[in-house]
C-alpha cells in the first residue's frame, strides 16, 4: 500500500450516485474539473476508481470522543439517559488526560478510516478537581491529527459548571459553547446562561436540546435568543427528540422559529433509538426528531453517530453509512436524503465550506466499492479511499475467501399423471 498521506491530482472512472461515470481533477484542496470518464490525460499518480462510488466525504456533527470506547471499562447498566449520565459521572472522576486522549485518538482515526474527514466533538467539563482534563486531552488530539482530519470542539457544560470554567475552556481552544439546558432544574435559566456566555465571547453554540419524549420544548426560546446573531456565531440544536412527539400545529410553530433563526438541527439516530422509550414497552416510540417535517420545511438538517460504545450507546461503528442506514429504516428518509444528512447536511450545520464532486468544492471525498448509493448504504463495504483536503489520508482493502458449494446432481423431474 502507498505511504500516506499523499497528494491526489486525479481520480478516474468513478461512479457518482446518479449513475454518471466521471474523472475528477483535484488541485490543492479543491476540485478543479469533472469530466466524462476516460477523457482525462492519463497520469501514473491517478487513482482508478473503477467499481467504486464516489461521494462527498461524511462529516460528524455531534461526537463524544472523550466518552468513546469506555463501555467495557465502565460496564454500566443498560437503560435510559439518566442511568447513562450517572454511570458516566461516576467513571469520569477516575479518568486521566492520557486515558481520554488515547480513546479519543483511536476513535477519531477509526472514523477517518471509514471516511469521516471532519468531526465536531462535545467534550465534558468534568466535575471535581481539574474539570478541564477532557479539554486538555481533546486539544492535544486535535493538534496531533491536524492535516488528517478537522476537529472542532464544543464545551459540554452541566448546570453546576461555573462560567469561569467555561471561559477557561474557550481560552484553551474550545470553539463553541454547549450544554443540555433541558436537564437542568430550571431549563430556561440554564439556556439563557449558556447563550449569554457565547454571546459575550462572540462564539457559536451547539446545545443538546429537548432530548426527551415529553416536557416543554426549549428550542423556541433558543431560536428567539440567537435570532440576528452573525454567521460567525452559528447555532446548532442536537437531538431535538421532543419535536418527534409534538402535535402538528405545535411542531409547525417550533419549526417556524427555527427557520427564522436558521438553527441547524442534528439528528442522532443510533443513540436516541437506544436511550429513548425504555418506559414505553408497548408501541415504543422511535425517539427521533421530526426529520420529514424538518426537511420538507427547509431546515438545515445533519445527522451523526453521537456516542460509540459508551454508557449512552453500547454499540455503534462510528461509520456514517451506519447512520445513513438508520435514517432510512427508522427515519423513513430516502437514500439520497439520508446520505446528504451525514455529508452535505452535516457540513452545512457545522458551517463548513461546500465539498464534493463539483468544480470549486473542497476535495473532501469518499470512494466506496459498490454499484451505487443503495448498495453502498446497505452493505457498507470496507473497501474505501478517503480524501481530505485533496490528499489521500486513508485506504482500506478487504480480501475475502469463501468456500465453493459442492455441486449437487439435479433431481429427475417426475411428471404428474
Amino acid at each position: 500500500m502507498t505511504s500516506l498521506p499523499r497528494t491526489v491530482p486525479l481520480l478516474t472512472n468513478a461512479t457518482l450516485p446518479d449513475g454518471r461515470r466521471v474523472d475528477v481533477e483535484i488541485s490543492g484542496d479543491e476540485v478543479r474539473a469533472v469530466r466524462a470518464a476516460g477523457t482525462s490525460t492519463p497520469r501514473t499518480d491517478a487513482i482508478d476508481l473503477t467499481g467504486f462510488v464516489l461521494l462527498t466525504a461524511p462529516a460528524e456533527p455531534h461526537a463524544h470522543l472523550d466518552k468513546a470506547r469506555s463501555w467495557d471499562a465502565i460496564d454500566p447498566p443498560m437503560g435510559d439517559l439518566r442511568l447513562a449520565i450517572d454511570s458516566w459521572v461516576a467513571y469520569s472522576a477516575t479518568m486521566t488526560i492520557d486515558d481520554i486522549a488515547d480513546r479519543a485518538r483511536a476513535q477519531a482515526l477509526d472514523m477517518l478510516g471509514q471516511g469521516t474527514t471532519a468531526i465536531r466533538c462535545h467534550v465534558d467539563l468534568l466535575r471535581g478537581p481539574d474539570p478541564l482534563r477532557g479539554v486538555h486531552a481533546l486539544v492535544r488530539v486535535r493538534r496531533e491529527l491536524a492535516g488528517l482530519i478537522d476537529i472542532e470542539l464544543v464545551a459540554l457544560c452541566s448546570v453546576d459548571i461555573p462560567d469561569a470554567t467555561i471561559d477557561q475552556a474557550l481560552d484553551l481552544g474550545v470553539d463553541l459553547v454547549g450544554g443540555a439546558p433541558h436537564l437542568a432544574p430550571e431549563p430556561f435559566v440554564e439556556l439563557r446562561r449558556l447563550l449569554a456566555i457565547a454571546h459575550r465571547r462572540g462564539v457559536g453554540v451547539d446545545l443538546h436540546t429537548d432530548e426527551g419524549l415529553t416536557g416543554v420544548p426549549t428550542l423556541p426560546e433558543f431560536a428567539r435568543i440567537v435570532r440576528g446573531w452573525p454567521t460567525s456565531m452559528p447555532a446548532t440544536a442536537g437531538h431535538c427528540v421532543r419535536l418527534g412527539t409534538l402535535e402538528p400545529d405545535a411542531l409547525a410553530e417550533v419549526i417556524s422559529e427555527v427557520l427564522a433563526s436558521d438553527i441547524g438541527i442534528v439528528s442522532l439516530p443510533i443513540t436516541n433509538l437506544y436511550l429513548q422509550g425504555w418506559n414505553d414497552p408497548v408501541s415504543t416510540p422511535r425517539g427521533l426528531t421530526a426529520l420529514r417535517t424538518l426537511l420538507d420545511r427547509g431546515v438545515r438538517v445533519g445527522a451523526g453517530a453521537d456516542n460509540v460504545r459508551d454508557p449512552f450507546n453500547p454499540v455503534g461503528r462510528g461509520d456514517a453509512l451506519e447512520t445513513a442506514s438508520l435514517l432510512v429504516t427508522a427515519g423513513h428518509l430516502t437514500l439520497t436524503e439520508a446520505y446528504a444528512a451525514v455529508s452535505s447536511g452535516a457540513r452545512s450545520v457545522m458551517n463548513l465550506p461546500m465539498a464534493g464532486v463539483a468544480i470549486g468544492a473542497r476535495a473532501e471525498l469518499l470512494a466506496v466499492r459498490g454499484s451505487g448509493l443503495a448498495d453502498v448504504v446497505a452493505n457498507a463495504p470496507a473497501d474505501r479511499f478517503v480524501i481530505h483536503a485533496g490528499r489521500l489520508v486513508a485506504q482500506s482493502t478487504v480480501h475475502r475467501s469463501i468456500a465453493l458449494p459442492t455441486p449437487v446432481p439435479s433431481e429427475p423431474i417426475l411428471e404428474m399423471r
